[in-house]
């Protein structure tokens, strides 16, 4: 792991921990690498400037989480997952967004972050149910979703302003009472 940073939570091969402004140059060169992975999905910051408004607002922004997902053996950044427009009250639901880096696709290490970030929102945050809104087309996003037990939920006909347009999007969602123990 680098520098003094502890996980949140661990798992096998992977732990996963907040964002720091220090994270920004490593981010941002795994974009960079994975822009034809992530592309026309989704769209990380891929500058210091970007980087370093994102990033302050998940670590500033109650209503957000962020997390990057990082490999045990030597702390690399494999992927991130955020917790987005969280709502407490009778509500207690956050919506999740997340994606693996190039170096670190199809081994399963998002899959193992994942399931830690979702154990660590029912737990140490609080939240009952997350929600990923997934573009139909984006098989590699809803497989993952599908592989950590989120159900289909619905279909959302142009639900996000994504690279220009408005696109549809797959709603899975998870509750704390359907967690695997």
């Amino acid at each position: 792991m680098r520098g003094s940073t502890e996980y949140l939570a661990e798992g096998s091969r992977v732990g996963i921990r907040h964002y720091t402004h220090d994270d920004g140059a490593e981010f941002v060169a795994r974009a960079r690498e994975s822009k034809a992975l992530h592309q026309p999905w989704l769209f990380p910051p891929a500058n210091a400037a970007t980087y370093a408004s994102y990033a302050g607002r998940l670590i500033e922004d109650p209503t957000k989480a962020g997390f990057l997902v990082c490999e045990r053996d030597g702390g690399g950044i494999a992927g991130f997952i955020n917790i987005n427009n969280i709502v407490e009250g009778a509500f207690q639901c956050g919506a999740l967004g997340y994606g693996a880096f190039a170096h670190a696709a199809g081994r399963g290490l998002m899959g193992e972050g994942l399931d830690l970030v979702v154990r660590y929102a029912f737990g140490g945050l609080g939240l009952h149910r997350l929600e990923i809104n997934v573009q139909p087309d984006n098989a590699a996003s809803i497989a993952l979703a599908r592989r950590c037990g989120f159900r289909l939920e619905g279909f959302s006909p142009d639900f996000l302003f994504i690279d220009g347009a408005w696109r549809d999007h797959e709603r899975w969602a998870i509750t704390a009472d359907m967690i695997r123990t």
